[in-house]
């Protein structure tokens, strides 16, 4: 994978950077080429080696096409999440580490779906919230359209994928028209 200064990357259950640096560091009388990154959350930076962005799982950001695709996604039916905390939790947590935006989208779509069955517990409801977080933060970046705009969407989108898992009859949304 090539990345470049000034390009955005996602960073696996951190969300959105932008690619400031690529420097050449000695560390323990070796020297590596890291990557400086700036995590457009809060600022923050993040230095990685270049040996290891794969294996961190490191990726450029989705393109409109993949954006499109989401929020197709979004709206579709899915498998029921395990009954047992312990194996929903570590299903969801490997999801959220993978990087892979749709598989935390499939894990946002669940968490809403229990979310609407009974209050999460409070571990849930921080991985509802940072999966909403890096969903939303991502769209919003690639269809260049401010988070409200896209949180309110992705919630919309969210309903119909309950309604259809739950059975009920689904209307024609805007919420499913793309965003352009």
């Amino acid at each position: 994978m090539h990345i470049r200064v000034g390009q955005k990357v996602t960073y696996p259950s951190q969300g959105v950077c932008q690619v400031e640096a690529i420097e050449d560091r000695q560390i323990g009388g070796f020297s590596e080429k890291f990557y400086m990154l700036r995590l457009l959350a809060n600022n923050s930076s993040i230095m990685i080696p270049r040996s290891k962005i794969l294996e961190i799982g490191v990726r450029p950001i989705i393109n409109s096409i993949q954006c499109q695709n989401l929020l197709k996604f979004l709206s579709e039916d899915f498998e029921e999440p395990p009954s047992d905390w312990k194996i929903r939790t570590k299903e969801f947590n490997a999801k959220v580490q993978s990087g892979d935006i749709f598989q935390v989208a499939d894990v946002l779509k669940k968490l809403y779906y229990l979310s609407r069955l009974k209050s999460l517990s409070f571990r849930e409801q921080r991985m509802f919230e940072k999966t909403k977080f890096l969903v939303v933060s991502e769209m919003a970046i690639v269809c260049s359209q401010p988070e409200c705009m896209i949180e309110e969407k992705v919630n919309e989108l969210l309903e119909i994928s309950y309604k259809k898992h739950i059975g009920q009859e689904i209307k024609a949304s805007s919420a499913s028209e793309a965003i352009h």
